[in-house]
């Protein structure tokens, strides 16, 4: 499996044989220009919504006949499945702002969970829901979503072999959120890739839980 990510929250995930799916493509320009990464114009054959925000629902750029998922729900198609669990934006039930999904893909015989906005910790049930996770893609930046002691919290009740930040300010994420050295400061177990894209092998993820920080491609 080979893993991009754009910036903000949006990724592509590609199979081995070539499926591809993206996840919370934004709109480049959105909220003023705060969200300035460059647009996504790849194609895909699967675009994964977790909300309906403009920095994690603009699919006018992508190409291809994919299909778009923004619903709760069961999906099967292409050997990829996947699972969208509801979740909220906020500690109050989504009445600050609103719903959210978690995105839980399995593919290439590896179990990839996308948190969107998540804007609370998971209780038993929650995580029990979520299942066993090999590659988390975490929020951490907060305000907005959990911030970097929830997301720890998170990171580890969930229990993935890798993790990988998203949702943090950066030079094309200009919102009042923290930057990821407000998560990654007290963690010894923190790698840079120095790359937009990584390849991930069943066979080859780590033992004990590994963050990966990567550049973002636009």
């Amino acid at each position: 499996m080979k893993i991009k990510w754009y910036g903000h929250s949006a990724f592509q995930l590609t199979t081995d044989e070539g499926v591809r799916i993206i996840i919370d493509p934004y709109e480049s320009g959105a909220f003023g220009g705060s969200i300035s990464y460059g647009k996504i114009k790849d194609e895909a054959d699967f675009v994964l919504t977790s909300h309906d925000h403009g920095d994690h629902n603009y699919i006018n750029d992508i190409q291809g006949n994919f299909v778009h998922i923004k619903e709760e729900g069961h999906y099967e198609e292409k050997k990829v499945k996947i699972r969208a669990m509801p979740t909220f934006h906020d500690k109050s039930k989504g009445h600050e702002r609103g719903p959210n999904l978690v995105f839980i893909i399995s593919l290439d015989d590896m179990v990839v969970a996308h948190l969107g906005d998540l804007g609370h910790t998971l209780n038993d049930s929650a995580l029990q829901s979520v299942g066993k996770v090999d590659v988390l893609l975490l929020p951490v930046g907060g305000f907005y979503t959990i911030d970097a002691k929830e997301a720890t919290k998170v990171m580890n009740d969930i229990g993935s072999a890798i993790t990988i930040p998203m949702h943090y300010k950066t030079e094309g994420a200009a919102m009042p959120i923290d930057g990821l050295e407000v998560f990654t400061k007290d963690k010894n177990n923190v790698r840079k890739a120095n790359a937009s894209e990584i390849i991930i092998n069943k066979s080859k993820l780590p033992i004990i839980n590994e963050i990966i920080v990567m550049e973002h491609a636009l």
